[in-house]
Order: C-alpha cells, then sequence, then structure tokens
C-alpha cells in the first residue's frame, strides 16, 4: 500500500463532518423559535381578536348606516365623515374636550410638584402624607363622583357651606353651565394628582444631596436652589407627566357623566360623551364610529406635536 493510499484513508473528508456540527444549532435554533411562537400565540390570538379586528371593523362601520337596533348596514362610503365635518355640535364638543385639558393639565402639573416638594423637606409623619396624597388616585370614578356631588350639593354641600361662613352665595356648581367644567376640573385634579405627585417625588428622591450641599456653600439659598438645580433636573419628569396627563384628558368621559347625568349641557359635553350619545342615544353606529376614528386622528395629531415640542424643550 502506498503512502497516498493511506493518508487517504486517515483522514475524513470535510463535507459529512460540517454537515454534523452545523446541524444541531440549526434544529436548536427551530425548536427554540417553535417554543417562543407557542407562547406567544394566546397574546397575539388575543391581540388579533381584541384589538386589530376591532379597528378594521370600526373603520367598516364609520362608512355605513349602521343602527344599534340592526337596521341598515349599507355602505355609503365617506357620508359619515362628510357630515362629521359639518356638525357643529361635533366641533363644539372637541373644543370643550381641549378647554378641560387645558384647564386641567395646568393645576395637575403644578399641585403635584408641590405636594412632591413638601414631603421631600422632611416633614414628620411622611408616609401619612404620602399616604394621604396619594389615595385618592386609588379610588373608583363612580366613589369620586358620588363624593364630589354631594361636595357640590347647592343645598347640602360642604363647599358652599365654607362659601356661605365667609358671606359668599351659594353656586350651583354641577348645575350652572358657567361654572360645571370648574367643578369637573376641580375633582379631576384631586382625584388624579397623586399619581403626578408620586412621578414628582421618586424624580426629587434621585437628585444628588452633593448638588444641593454645593450651591448652599456658594450661597444660594432656598429659592435659588429651585429654580437652578430641582426644576432643571425635574425637567423630564415633567415632559412624561404632561404627556401622560395630555393624553388622558383628551379621553375624559366617567367623571362629566357621572357628575353631571342629565345636566350634561353643550358646554360641558365632551368628544367622548358625544361619541356615546350619537352611538348609544341616537342609535347611529355608523356615524358615532366616523366620529370617533376623526377624535382619533386629533388626538394622534396633538400627541405628536406635543412630543415634538417636549422633546426641543428637553434637549
Amino acid at each position: 500500500m502506498t503512502t497516498s493510499t493511506v493518508s487517504a484513508r486517515a483522514v475524513p473528508t470535510a463535507g459529512p463532518a460540517t454537515r454534523t456540527d452545523t446541524s444541531g444549532p440549526a434544529r436548536r435554533r427551530r425548536s427554540t423559535n417553535l417554543t417562543a411562537y407557542a407562547f406567544m400565540a394566546p397574546f397575539l390570538v388575543f391581540f388579533l381578536l381584541f384589538l386589530i379586528w376591532p379597528v378594521i371593523h370600526g373603520v367598516y362601520l364609520s362608512m355605513t348606516d349602521q343602527s344599534l337596533t340592526g337596521a341598515g348596514g349599507n355602505f355609503i362610503g365617506l357620508a359619515n365623515y362628510a357630515e362629521a365635518f359639518a356638525d357643529p355640535r361635533m366641533w363644539s364638543s372637541i373644543l370643550n374636550t381641549l378647554w378641560f385639558t387645558l384647564l386641567s393639565t395646568v393645576p395637575l402639573v403644578v399641585v403635584a410638584l408641590g405636594m412632591a416638594l413638601l414631603v421631600q423637606m422632611g416633614l414628620p409623619a411622611q408616609w401619612l402624607w404620602r399616604l394621604s396624597f396619594f389615595a385618592p388616585f386609588l379610588l373608583a370614578s363612580t366613589v369620586m363622583s358620588l363624593i364630589w356631588a354631594w361636595l357640590f350639593n347647592p343645598s347640602l354641600g360642604l363647599i358652599n357651606s365654607i362659601l356661605g361662613s365667609v358671606g359668599i352665595a351659594p353656586v350651583a356648581w354641577l348645575q350652572d353651565p358657567n361654572v360645571s367644567m370648574i367643578a369637573i376640573v376641580i375633582a379631576t385634579v384631586w382625584w388624579t394628582v397623586g399619581f403626578n405627585f408620586l412621578l414628582y417625588l421618586a424624580a426629587l428622591q434621585n437628585i444628588p444631596d452633593q448638588q444641593y450641599e454645593a450651591a448652599a456653600l456658594d450661597g444660594a439659598g432656598k429659592w435659588r436652589q429651585l429654580f437652578s438645580i430641582t426644576i432643571p433636573q425635574l425637567k423630564q419628569t415633567t415632559i412624561l407627566i404632561l404627556i401622560l396627563q395630555v393624553l388622558a384628558s383628551l379621553k375624559v368621559f366617567d367623571q362629566i357623566y357621572q357628575m353631571l347625568q342629565q345636566a350634561i349641557t353643550p358646554s360641558t359635553r365632551s368628544a367622548v360623551i358625544y361619541i356615546f350619545e350619537t352611538g348609544f342615544t341616537g342609535y347611529r353606529f355608523g356615524y358615532s364610529s366616523a366620529i370617533s376614528y376623526i377624535f382619533f386622528a386629533l388626538i394622534i395629531i396633538v400627541a405628536l406635536v406635543q412630543m415634538r415640542v417636549t422633546s426641543r424643550k428637553g434637549k
């Protein structure tokens, strides 16, 4: 036997060995992917059934004359959208929603910051202050609405009793269209300010004490430290709160519907309430769907503009 023959038999070829080495990891990767897809499948099914499909079906409904009673259902194209753009009540409800958003967002930022600063100062029984400030946020909207409906009662309410003790005439808080929105804003601030307070408090606790110590050594007082250290350090938290608060206020429904009930007027009717009334009181499912998608588009525009503005300020 020659030397070349021995060498050929002794050295295995590279082809089969390479296939054997790579087939194992490949099978494991496929098995891992299948396992991942199996765990994701329940979520994807619910995501498609309860989010994607309702959105698609809603777009279709907005192009029909579907009624809550089951009548209609004929395809009418963009007729509902054309009617909605010419509907003064829709634009009035959208303006009311924007007005409520403006009235509620400012105090929900300023009051929350003030509450967080008070707790951060080191007041005694801090756990009690934190609990008192955050507890209203845990209440259901029905409970909050019932509490404030009694407080705003024109005859027996605590608010008018306090006003009467200082010589101010009683106010029909929930019956007077001129002040109803103010009453809703007051109740909303009391109810939801605790969440913003918690975000501000967490951000305050992350500011290093060394910055305040260095500022004090340089002769900076408390007010100077507040505007030169605290507020600039809270910029990102403030941007987050503004975005969350604006988006939440644009969807206002519960407190207005529950506190005013039959006393809802054109000056207090929000966009979501108008959509609800159109669909479930006026029985016009198709038209209410068109209004909801117009309002949804406006929310996206407002959110994009707000994010663009706040991102520039944050730089």
